[in-house]
């Protein structure tokens, strides 16, 4: 009995990526894919491109669109959300539409109606299945690992076929991609390949060797484009499978309409195994990979985190998916209005792995971007409501120029601040987090270093000089209230290991009063030192034409000396372009800081045009610092600024009131 082999790619690129990542992509992946299969017309293949990126080379490389045309009739296309949504993330309406928009545009340019439906980062929940059934999708690809987690027992059933499911009698089909030859293609020789394939035959039922992975593995992966182009990888790879008579290569959609399937099963809320690893927080993951190392046999029964445990883990990821989902609540019939929303929608920016994610600045400000579209078309002035869905209320006022969104359970912390004329989140910035791979970053060796082709899951974490990983216990916003001893040094504000006294940074603020252009919130709390010493912090914000203004007022027990400090993080796209009060930040290493003794700091931007000035009284000093985090990359280890931290330095004993201005110049 013959082995089916079912092959496809996933080629995606984020929402608004630089041209150049792009670009890049295509000359080094995508092209010399599609002229490779090109001389193999025999050789049949599945493709799923994001309609954002098809749309892409469609407008930008015309000579490749007219390819992968030229070639649909060897090309089975799949459907997907057309920017690319993690489905199970988005609301149901907004689900179909991004299916069906994909799907309409497979019609127009391939002629194609698509059965087959690429899962975005393969994020199964089974709420998803009724609108996917609705847009006429017959089947969608997992990972066999989905199906292990299932409960079925694989010692004696096999995966190498396809499944079905069901929710509330609505029927699909599970096609389980082979993780073997997930990792073994198209890092493994062509023989250990081959033989992988060869070895699924059974002589009771026609087996599957099912592979459907990232386009990009295909000559943007580390050292991949010598293996697989320069030295034809590729093209050896369809020469040997067409010519192999135990391998019989077909189509999903061949496949399923000629064959049974294995079962009937049920799927868990589950990603692929390294998806639900990374969403663990890092003391978990650590202790997940120590108990993978004792015993690769309770795989199945570890399932590490859901998809969603990214909006728990990091905040920032929390925000951005609540306001796109404030946003579609609020869904209005404007063709503009929901090109924006289903933008925003894009999954790249809500979560991190192996690649950037959340962590890429750029990522965020796109998404921004679009949801500050969505809000210039709904023109809300004023606004209150649980926007993160924490039982906490939000305060989102609208003026001349910000857009401003305060939080009451964050230590009325400022959590968003838009320039709205620019599109952009000045407060788009990211708390450093301690990630499990922090554990294995070494110093580079060079006679450490080996070449060759290796899994991007193998990639060495090497940087080249020592780094110092520091973690904030508190998220990085603005308008934030530190009570500490006198004599906190710059360092020691940048790294976040001052002395904390007070009680009022991260907690929840009591709202007294709040009105079109004003909120006024309260914490009764504390000062700890030998004892707690009452301590009262009041906020009141307004809101005027191009100003926002905070005046601050503490009345505290103890009356000895202490220091006051107002932490803003703003974030900035090209920190080489800003200046403060006329100085510029060193961009050359890990932390750069400048300490500024003045009553006003002006920030200029000349990426985006904009002068910010900063205004109060009473001012010891104002301490400025590059806010970098560090992460895990195709690379190996990313250095990547996320903006500044400004702290606003009073002395306690001076003074109880301080006031400080934001305003656009």
């Amino acid at each position: 009995m013959k082995t089916s082999l079912l092959f496809g790619i996933h080629c995606h690129q984020p929402i608004d990526n630089f041209d150049w990542v792009i670009y890049d992509a295509i000359e080094k992946s995508y092209k010399p894919f599609f002229e490779t299969l090109e001389k193999f017309p025999d050789f049949k293949c599945s493709v799923h491109f994001s309609g954002s990126l098809f749309e892409f080379i469609e407008k930008n490389d015309t000579e490749l669109f007219a390819l992968i045309k030229k070639l649909s009739s060897q090309i089975e296309f799949f459907s997907g959300g057309f920017y690319e949504p993690v489905l199970a993330s988005i609301p149901s309406k907004d689900r179909v539409a991004q299916i069906k928009k994909l799907n309409n545009y497979i019609k127009k340019h391939f002629s194609q109606t698509p059965k087959g439906l690429w899962l975005t980062e393969r994020v199964w929940d089974n709420s998803i299945i009724k609108d996917i059934k609705a847009c006429g999708i017959e089947y969608v690809m997992v990972d066999d690992y989905h199906i292990k987690t299932s409960g079925l027992d694989t010692q004696t059933t096999t995966t190498n076929g396809y499944f079905l499911t069901e929710d509330g009698g609505e029927k699909i089909g599970l096609f389980p991609i082979n993780q073997e030859l997930r990792y073994a293609i198209p890092f493994y020789s062509l023989e250990d390949t081959n033989k992988l394939i060869t070895d699924m035959q059974n002589d009771s039922s026609k087996n599957a060797a099912i592979i459907f992975d990232d386009g990009e593995k295909f000559g943007i992966w580390p050292n991949t484009y010598e293996t697989v182009y320069e030295k034809k990888w590729l093209e050896e790879f369809f020469t040997q499978t067409l010519e192999d008579k135990n391998i019989e290569v077909q189509t999903f959609k061949e496949y399923y309409n000629s064959n049974k399937p294995i079962a009937l099963t049920y799927l868990q809320t589950v990603s692929y195994f390294e998806m639900g690893e990374w969403s663990l927080k890092a003391d978990d993951t650590i202790k997940l990979e120590k108990m993978l190392k004792e015993d690769e046999s309770n795989l199945k029964f570890l399932r590490g985190g859901t998809w969603k445990n990214f909006f728990t883990k990091y905040q920032e990821s929390n925000w951005i998916h609540k306001r796109v989902l404030e946003l579609s609540k609020k869904q209005i019939d404007n063709k503009a209005y929901k090109e924006a929303l289903y933008k925003a929608q894009c999954n790249d920016v809500l979560w991190h792995g192996v690649f950037g994610g959340i962590y890429l600045p750029n990522l965020r400000d796109n998404a921004y971007k679009y949801i500050i579209e969505c809000e210039k078309i709904l023109d809300n002035k004023k606004e209150r409501l649980d926007i993160d869905l924490n039982g906490y209320d939000e305060y989102k006022f609208v003026n001349d120029e910000f857009l401003t969104i305060i939080s009451s359970k964050n230590g009325g912390q400022i959590f968003e601040l838009d320039l709205i004329k620019n599109n952009y989140n000045l407060q788009n910035t990211l708390t450093r987090y301690k990630e499990a791979y922090h554990e294995n970053i070494e110093v580079e060796d060079e006679q450490k270093s080996s070449s060759g082709i290796k899994t991007i899951h193998d990639n060495m974490l090497t940087v080249s000089q020592e780094i110092s990983l520091d973690y904030d216990w508190y998220l990085k916003k603005s308008a934030i209230d530190h009570i500490v001893p006198t004599n906190i040094t710059l360092e020691q504000f940048a790294k976040n290991i001052f002395k904390e006294l007070g009680d009022f940074t991260n907690q929840a603020f009591e709202v007294n009063r709040s009105s079109k252009e004003q909120v006024k919130l309260k914490r009764e709390g504390g000062v700890y030192l030998d004892t707690k010493y009452d301590t009262i912090l009041d906020k009141s914000y307004s809101f005027k034409k191009n100003k926002v203004s905070l005046i601050t007022s503490i009345n505290s027990k103890y009356k000895e000396n202490l220091n006051y400090i107002q932490e803003w993080n703003l974030h900035f796209a090209n920190i080489e372009k800003v200046t403060f009060n006329a100085a510029y930040l060193e961009t050359d290493k890990q932390y750069s800081n400048l300490e500024v003794i003045a009553d006003t700091l002006i920030i200029n931007d000349s990426y985006l045009k904009r002068t910010l000035k900063f205004n109060t009284k009473n001012i010891k000093k104002i301490y400025i610092s590059s806010l970098n985090t560090i992460s895990q990359s195709e690379q190996g280890v990313d250095i990547t600024n996320q903006g500044v931290t400004i702290g606003f330095i009073y002395n306690l004993k001076e003074s109880n009131s301080y006031d400080i201005s934001l305003e656009v110049l």
